[in-house]
């Protein structure tokens, strides 16, 4: 019996926590706030198309080749080798 008790008394605490973790995501969520968390940018960043393997990379953080006047921008410096060698 005092057993059966312990056990409903450990249920109650679970689920009167997810309860709780569930209302306070929601009134975050509602208010925009996250404590403790980063926000997304308001902006987002510019993001460039990689020609030889399609990869979309952010342009700030890409590798850059320029080819008859051609920019093109790549994820590693293993595509950027096999782009010039088809555009040199």
């Amino acid at each position: 019996m005092l057993v059966r008790l312990i056990l409903v008394l450990l249920l109650i605490l679970f689920l009167g926590r997810a309860v709780w973790r569930l209302l306070v995501g929601v009134v975050e969520g509602a208010s925009g706030a996250r404590a403790g968390r980063t926000r997304v940018p308001r902006r987002g960043a510019r993001m460039v198309r990689d020609p030889v393997c399609g990869t979309f990379v952010v342009q700030s953080r890409a590798l850059s080749a320029d080819s008859r006047g051609e920019v093109a921008w790549f994820c590693s410096e293993d595509c950027r080798r096999k782009w010039r060698a088809t555009h040199a």
